[in-house]
């Protein structure tokens, strides 16, 4: 019997800013079964490999996308039996599809790692077969159902990069602007370390939020005196990530628990030292790379501490960083926990 996912999520684009790692997840998948059919709301052509198809459900109207979404997916059901259906991030996926797909008997998987509970939240992890996320603290919600699969970083992507020889620490932040990623902090610890450490920031302000907390920032910045020392930057595309990593000493992340960062891993696999608040790292990160979120100056003397390292000493730590990856985080890894979950494997 065929084995086939039908993966619905909400775009396939290799230079989204937000949503580019769905691409290579999906491309995992692909290598273990026979055909992914991938439903999204929007998806670029010509990324996914061949025994992948893609059909969308954009519409102007959000009645519209949920009429849209309902049909392709019920065309997709028939004959899936020895097949499965994964929602990817957002719980409204799972509870469309639920009548649907459960009165089958069809394997339904929510995968879903982020912070935030909500009631629609609730009620997809209610319909699902499953829930899948990066670990156990990183659903939000207390459920049997949860199953701890890990990241899903695609190495290859990600090359070791050796420690950089130029004097000072260049300390690089990837992510929204959100609230939700502590940048204030960050900020206050750059201050509190004095010359020599310098701070990159780089992403996209996707909402009014996001974009007012960037001025916040902005400003703080300002009133610190950190003009020349920080700089608020863009987006990146997903290409640019390596190279970015590479020109930088260590990546810091203040993201708030609950949510484990992808491009945490990804500076790991890259060998690139990370230094982070959030609980979930404990198994990732040594102790001396972690600090308490709302604590400027506890993150202040890890940075002072990750500058007095030699460059040996650096490289070795980020090598062990690249081969915890390897053993818990690869996108291979990933896509055999979605199919375990599903019982298909």
């Amino acid at each position: 019997m065929a084995k086939r996912v039908v993966f619905v999520t909400q775009q396939v684009d290799p230079r989204h800013p937000a949503l580019a790692a769905t691409v290579p997840k999906i491309a995992a998948l692909a290598a273990l079964v026979d055909e992914v059919v991938v439903l999204a709301d929007s998806a670029v052509p010509g990324v996914l490999p061949a025994n992948c198809r893609v059909r969308t459900f954009r519409s102007r109207w959000k009645l519209g996308r949920g009429a849209r979404f309902e049909s392709a997916l019920a065309r997709e059901l028939r004959g899936l039996r020895g097949g499965a259906v994964v929602a990817h991030m957002c719980p409204i996926y799972a509870v469309v599809a639920a009548p649907l797909v459960r009165p089958l008997r069809i394997p339904l998987v929510l995968w879903f790692t982020h912070w935030r509970a909500s009631r629609l939240l609730e009620a997809a992890e209610r319909v699902s077969t499953a829930v899948v996320s990066v670990d156990r603290r990183s659903f939000p919600l207390a459920s049997e159902k949860v199953r701890a699969i890990g990241h899903g970083i695609e190495l290859g992507e990600f090359p070791c990069s050796p420690p950089r020889s130029a004097d000072g620490l260049h300390l690089l932040a990837l992510g929204r602007y959100s609230p939700a990623k502590g940048l204030d902090v960050v900020l206050r610890a750059i201050a509190a370390v004095g010359d020599g450490v310098r701070l990159d920031v780089r992403g996209p302000a996707l909402s009014d939020e996001e974009r007012k907390h960037r001025t916040e920032l902005e400003q703080l910045a300002s009133g610190l005196g950190l003009g020349g020392r920080v700089t608020l930057g863009d987006a990146v595309t997903r290409a640019q990530i390596p190279g970015l990593l590479a020109a930088h000493d260590a990546l810091v992340n203040n993201m708030r628990a609950g949510a484990p960062d992808k491009v945490v891993y990804e500076a790991a696999a890259s060998c690139i030292p990370v230094l982070a608040s959030n609980p979930v790292f404990d198994s990732l990160l040594e102790p001396e790379l972690r600090f308490e979120r709302d604590d400027p100056d506890e993150l202040a003397a890890r940075i002072r501490a990750l500058a007095a390292t030699g460059t040996t000493e650096r490289a070795e730590l980020g090598r062990r960083l690249r081969e915890r990856v390897e053993a818990g985080h690869s996108v291979q890894s990933w896509a055999r926990g979605i199919l375990d979950a599903a019982g298909i494997a």
